[in-house]
């Protein structure tokens, strides 16, 4: 569909190509005359206070606006229609937009930057300058991840994360999973990640087939292991192109998962990670521990309201994305990981899978659900979690844990 602003307009007809700002710099459509500029942009934003990104719309800064007015008349006489006031233009608008550095998540930038040796972070000349608290936030994740010791100075470990270009609760989750013999299965959920939020279509005419088509593939555990099905599924039809147009899969979504976990695969090789499938794929445990060793920071807590949850960390209400597999699941999972949090008019987890924290009251409501015994998240994060926290989490009680330090020699280093 995206295809056809490119194709030639026939002859007595009119193109009309509605845009993202992606439209201001990165590609060029021939034949623009006339550009119509709302004078508002999505925007990602984060806030360190709550670990919170925030996809917002926002007003434009008046570089991009002048942007906007250039697409038109490229290739003739054009006019750009702008739907603010002149005055707005000139007093309402930013000049630039916020560069990307001051509003986003530096935990991998932090981690790039003490793998070339630069340990003075507050002294070091930025283009732009991050916010300090955004700094602290990184420093206060990698400590906690044990990418850092208690001197601000990297650890064997966080030298091997940073040979991997992903988050670094990813690259230690890609580590950990060789201890439990499950790096296969977590460099595919990994790469399948990063393309969940484009995996599925749902066409105008064939909303039932789809909807049906994507929940054949959910399986228990949550929305991880829901991906690593399809991944599976897929790799089965020897990648196929007509598999993905019957299940109403985007086939270059899938195509980039592929290129991604290739990537990460040889960069195991680098670091020495023996890549090895799990050895009984009826038991998922070990991909379940691999992925909470790098996302145990990431857990949030059934409210007694029973419709919301409450992130450990930063005491924050939050609720399940409307796309995730465990929406709407009865009776509520007690205990989350989820691997994004994002801001729309509720805050949301994506891609969440469940602790449980009392397993004395299983039924088999709870099929669908990952099961997490609490003394795997000891072992996982034996720095972060205390006996009496688990307890604490068991008995329903919203504290946190008190204290957030390096890894001990008992995490896969």
């Amino acid at each position: 569909m995206q295809a056809k602003i490119f194709e030639p307009t026939p002859e007595g007809a009119r193109k009309v190509v509605l845009a993202t700002n992606i439209a201001e710099t990165s590609i060029t459509i021939d034949g623009v005359v006339f550009v119509i500029d709302p004078g508002f942009v999505k925007q990602n934003s984060y806030n360190p206070r709550t670990g919170m990104s925030s996809l917002v719309v926002v007003p434009c800064s008046r570089a991009s606006a002048n942007q906007r007015a250039g697409r038109a008349g490229r290739v003739g006489p054009g006019k750009a229609f702008r739907l603010y006031t002149k005055w707005a233009f000139a007093n309402e608008l930013e000049a630039n937009t916020v560069p990307e550095i001051q509003r986003t998540n530096l935990g991998m930038t932090v981690l790039m930057l003490k793998s070339l040796g630069i340990n003075d972070l507050i002294g070091f000349e930025f283009l732009d300058p991050p916010p300090g608290e955004t700094l602290m936030r990184a420093l206060e994740l990698l400590y906690a991840l044990g990418a850092l010791n208690d001197r601000g100075e990297l650890t064997k470990l966080g030298r091997r994360m940073a040979e991997f270009p992903v988050d670094p609760m990813l690259s230690k989750a890609i580590i950990s999973s060789e201890k439990y013999v499950c790096t296969d299965e977590v460099l595919t959920i990994i790469a399948m990640l990063s393309e969940s939020g484009s995996l599925f279509y749902r066409p105008k005419d064939k909303k039932l087939h789809a909807d049906q088509a994507r929940q054949n593939f959910v399986r228990p555990g949550g929305d991880h292991f829901t991906l690593l099905n399809v991944w599976e599924q897929w790799a089965e039809t020897n990648y196929s192109q007509q598999f993905c147009y019957e299940q109403f899969l985007q086939f270059k979504s899938l195509s980039r998962a592929r290129d991604i976990r290739d990537q990460l695969a040889g960069l195991c090789e680098r670091v020495e990670v023996v890549v090895q499938s799990n050895p009984n794929s009826n038991d998922i445990t070990p991909i379940q521990k691999a992925l909470t060793a790098g996302y145990f920071y990431n857990s949030a807590q059934l409210q007694k309201s029973g419709d919301s949850y409450r992130t450990f960390k930063t005491n924050h209400t939050v609720y399940i994305h409307p796309s995730s597999s465990l929406f709407q699941f009865q009776p509520p999972v007690k205990t989350m990981l989820y691997y994004e949090l994002v801001m729309t008019s509720k805050s949301y987890m994506r891609c969440v899978f469940t602790l449980r924290v009392r397993f004395d009251a299983l039924t088999s409501l709870y099929r669908q659900v990952m099961e997490i015994k609490p003394s795997w998240l000891l072992e996982v994060a034996p720095h972060y979690f205390k006996e009496a926290d688990l307890e604490q989490l068991a008995t329903g009680d919203k504290k946190m844990p008190k204290a957030v330090g390096a890894s001990s020699s008992t995490v896969a280093q």
